[in-house]
């Protein structure tokens, strides 16, 4: 595994006793060092690009539905951007499923590290 995929690796392990924030934090490094792994090992690992796109697909959905109904305390302007993040990483996921390519992918790395850190409070 390069360096890159196992340090998101290594940061995304969970304990039992995960606050929800930890959680969500946890499993955006696990979506974002799948992608990672397939970046850095292209094309070798080019054959798991559709799981770990749709492990990240379904992960933003969870998130996304989550932080934008009604009965979310978080305020309008944080459900917004959610919602517009999770629009644009699933027309993302589309353009790299209809042409793929590693280059492609690192955005998506990016967004999930950058928001598992500040759910963990490193943002």
């Amino acid at each position: 595994m390069h360096h890159g995929a196992a340090a998101y690796a290594s940061t995304a392990r969970v304990t039992a006793t995960a606050s929800p924030r930890e959680l969500e934090a946890s499993l955006l490094l696990k979506a974002a060092a799948k992608i990672q792994s397939v970046k850095d090992q292209w094309p070798q690992k080019a054959g798991e690009l559709g799981a770990a796109l749709a492990y990240n697909r379904k992960l933003w959905t969870i998130l996304s539905t989550s932080a934008t109904k009604p009965d979310n305390p978080l305020p309008l302007a944080i459900k917004n951007n959610i919602a517009n993040l999770g629009l644009f990483i699933f027309q993302r996921t589309v353009d790299i499923e209809i042409e793929p390519a590693p280059e492609k992918l690192g955005i998506l790395v990016s967004i999930n590290s950058n928001i598992a850190a500040g759910l963990a409070g490193r943002g």
